[in-house]
This record gives C-alpha cells, structure tokens and sequence, in this order.
C-alpha cells in the first residue's frame, strides 16, 4: 500500500482525536470496556455529568404478586419517573439519560424482577457500577407469605412466571432462591402479606412523600344530565335545584362563564351556601383522600343542558380548590352542544 492510499486513515485518525477537543480543553469521553472487539458503555460518566444533575435512583424488586405495579405507582404519583422491567443492564444508561435531561428527570424508579431472569445476573454489575460513579440508590423489596402469594395467583387465574409445568409453590419457591440475595441487599423490606393496596400506599408515602403531603389534583367537570353521567365521575353535584337561566331570553344565548349569568345564579336562595358548605365537605373529603392514597379525583357537576347552572358552579368550585392547595382542571364537557 502507497503513502497516498494511507493518507486518508492518518486524516481520519487526527479528527478523530480533535473531535474530543473544544477551545483547548479535552471533552469528557464515556467510559467503555472492550467486549469482544467492540466498545460498550459502562454507564455515567460521572466527569461530564456535574453532581447535582445526577438523579435518585430506587430499584423496586420482589415477589411477583407482592406489590410491585402498586409500589412502582405510588412512586410515579409522587413524581417520579417510573420504569417496568427493565433489564438490569440498561440502569446506568437509563440514569445517564436522566442525568443529561437538565433536571426535568430529577427521580428514576425502576422496577426489576424475574421477567427480566436472563438479564438479572446484570444487576450486581450495574448496581457496582452506579455506587463507584457516585449514585444515590435504595433498593426496595416487596416480601409476601406463601400462603398470601398462593391466594393472590388463584385469585386471578394467572400462572407463577417461574412455575413452568409445576405448580404455583413451585414457582414462588424457585424466586424466593433466585431473589435471595437481592433480599439480603435491599435498603427497604416491606412484608405485604396482610396489607390491603392503600396501606401498602401509605407505607410508600411515608418513605418517599417527605414532609410534604402526598398532593391530590382534581378534575371539576360540568355537564348536561340529559347527556348522560361522565362515567369517571367520583362525586357528582346535581344543580338543578337553582332556576334555570335558559328560561330568562336575555340569558339563554350565554354560558356561565359570562358574569351576568353567573352573577344570576348565585344571586339565587342557596346558591352561595351551597358553594361554602360544599367547598367545606370537599375539604374533608380530600384529606380522606390523601390518607386513602387517592391522588386524583372527577367532581362532575350537573344541571339540564351543561350549559349555564353547572358551568357557573365548577368555575367557582375549581377556584375553591386551588384556594385550598388542590392542583385543579376544569373542563366544561357539554358546553356548546346546544
């Protein structure tokens, strides 16, 4: 081979190395091992990445039929960015991509169990990888009784993942042995054996809500009734009890999101007191709520058409909640069908 055929590999060679270079200070390179001839990524690269753009991370792992999904959800509804199942492997790279998102990731939870069985031998690896590049993670372990699992399993007519031709003790047994050590290493061990949903929530949000009070958003929908009920109502307010301005001609053409219509209902007997001792009742029945791990709920409010009486009374309602620190929504479902 001549000196010109080598001269465009020597060329190459030169920008590759200066394509590491920016106003005379070397980029920081990821770190890669060498596998087989080809670089794979080990993960962060904790010198390009600063400190506090690092996210938490929580590995969420356990029987199957203990509470993962549960688990996983409360800590979404908390704010967090949940993943299921995801292969041990990918941990580092999933909070390298966490730790490049300028904070909009600032909370990774994954959920790691025996679906993921051929990549779980990863974990350890991964686990050394993330403590050595500075991560702040804890492990939680959902812990079931034989008896409880057995009972949940029938309960739904699924099979064990692991249980194959067996039966189903067959399969709790053979993940018990597989998780054991992973057991031995968790942060937090939560045994649900006699825990309903909520008071598994509860035990989430007491580790991982902080002193701030697990938030509760609420949707306030008005509607027509002869429409029919929104069938994702949790409460529904009905307002036909207050005349209707339909029956008023200069009223009719408007919605109660104009003033003059607005200011006609609640100039009627019991519409103002009705909104104090309702936004009252609601204040009772969101901390409720909260203490049942509820975090969303539909206030549906209702008069004839959705046009004038219920649209009225969910803007002032809406504005009671956020008074009252609730993050709330309002949408107006019928307005405008007339």
């Amino acid at each position: 081979m001549s000196e010109h055929d080598t001269q465009p590999t020597a060329d190459r060679d030169r920008q590759a190395q200066e394509t590491h270079k920016k106003g005379g200070e070397d980029l920081p390179q990821q770190d890669a091992r060498q596998e087989d001839g080809e670089q794979v990524s080990t993960g962060i690269d904790s010198a390009g990445v600063p400190e506090a753009a690092i996210p938490e991370l929580v590995i969420i792992s356990g029987m199957s039929g203990a509470g993962r999904s549960t688990a996983a959800k409360c800590l979404e509804d908390l704010g967090w960015f949940v993943v299921d199942n995801l292969p041990p492997a990918l941990i580092p790279t999933m909070v390298e991509l966490g730790a490049r998102s300028q904070g909009n990731v600032a909370r990774i939870a994954v959920v790691v169990d025996v679906r993921g069985r051929r990549f779980f031998d990863n974990l350890r690896e991964s686990l050394s990888d993330l403590d050595t590049r500075g991560v702040t993670r804890r492990i939680v372990f959902l812990e079931s009784s034989d008896d409880a699992l057995v009972r949940r399993f029938e309960s739904v007519r699924r099979p064990h993942p692991l249980q194959g031709d067996g039966r189903i003790v067959d399969g709790i047994a053979a993940e018990r042995e597989l998780l054991r050590e992973l057991r031995g290493d968790a942060d937090l061990v939560i045994d649900t054996s006699s825990l309903n949903v909520h008071e598994l929530r509860a035990k989430m949000d007491a580790q991982f809500a902080g002193e701030e009070e697990p938030e509760l958003r609420a949707t306030v929908m008005s509607f027509g009734f002869k429409y029919g009920l929104p069938v994702d109502a949790d409460l529904v307010v009905d307002m036909r009890f207050l005349p209707n301005p339909h029956w008023v001609p200069e009223l009719r053409p408007f919605t109660g999101l104009n003033e003059e219509v607005s200011a006609y209902v609640f100039n009627q007997p019991g519409a103002k007191e009705f909104i104090d001792r309702y936004s009252e009742l609601l204040q009772l029945i969101a901390a409720g709520y909260r203490r049942e791990g509820k975090r969303y709920v539909t206030i549906a409010v209702g008069c004839t058409g959705g046009k004038h009486r219920s649209v009225a009374t969910s803007e002032k309602l809406a504005a009671r909640l956020a008074s009252q620190g609730v993050e709330t929504v309002v949408v107006h479902r019928d307005m405008g069908r007339e």
